[in-house]
């Protein structure tokens, strides 16, 4: 990677940095820095534009619909952030590419990116919705979006398209079920499948200790 294109990154992070380290939905600027640190950990060895995968890392969530309001075009807010660094259209294109499929959109939508760089951006973030960081990260959106922590009446539900999906108005508990045991089957890269095995018997663990409070078992 070229020095322009490094201190360009450099720049990014520290205005990332300004803008989401105190966001409490579970997007904020920690969830971007373990996201990209996680895509470079993956691409080791892999032939990938080191600069459009960096970026894409870093900005994934940035336009992301959870944390944007109704109405707002795809990329405004990346638009907005990469507007005086002047790139090129075409790697501009390459990251909104990248960034497009990243997010998971519901049990029965295919969300598979088309580029290597859009495949480990997506087990990246996949990865942190996982293991003990992703239970953290459950409730604090949960808790950002008002939605109750469990109720035995409301049952999961697997959403067949992206409209049901983001209308859900589910427990939090019920996440876990309508997403993050879903994702250790759908990890596109052979390292993020291994470590996915760990941190999905991690979600598993919390579950069964969690029902056997609720049931009073333990």
């Amino acid at each position: 990677m070229m020095k322009k294109e490094k201190n360009l990154i450099n720049h990014v992070i520290e205005l990332l940095k300004v803008r989401y380290t105190s966001d409490a939905s579970g997007h904020d600027w920690y969830h971007l820095e373990r996201v990209w640190k996680m895509a470079k950990r993956l691409a080791k060895g892999e032939r990938v534009d080191q600069f459009v995968l960096e970026m894409a890392a870093l900005l994934h969530d940035v336009d992301d619909y959870k944390v944007k309001k109704d109405g707002e075009p795809e990329f405004s807010r990346t638009e907005e952030i990469l507007a005086s660094f002047r790139l090129a259209g075409d790697i501009k294109q390459k990251l909104f590419g990248a960034i497009r499929s990243v997010s998971f959109k519901g049990a029965g939508v295919s969300t598979t990116p088309t580029s290597l760089e859009g495949k480990i951006i997506q087990d990246a973030d996949r990865l942190d919705a996982m293991g003990a960081i992703g239970i953290a990260r459950v409730f604090a959106y949960g808790g950002y979006a008002g939605h109750i922590t469990y109720d035995p009446a409301v049952k999961p539900t697997l959403h067949k398209t992206f409209v049901e999906y983001r209308k859900q108005d589910n427990t939090q508990i019920n996440h876990f079920y309508e997403k993050l045991l879903l994702l250790k089957d759908r990890m596109n890269t052979p390292q993020a499948k291994k470590i996915a095995e760990h941190r999905h018997r991690v979600l598993e663990e919390f579950l069964n200790e969690f029902f056997a409070e609720v049931e009073g078992r333990a």
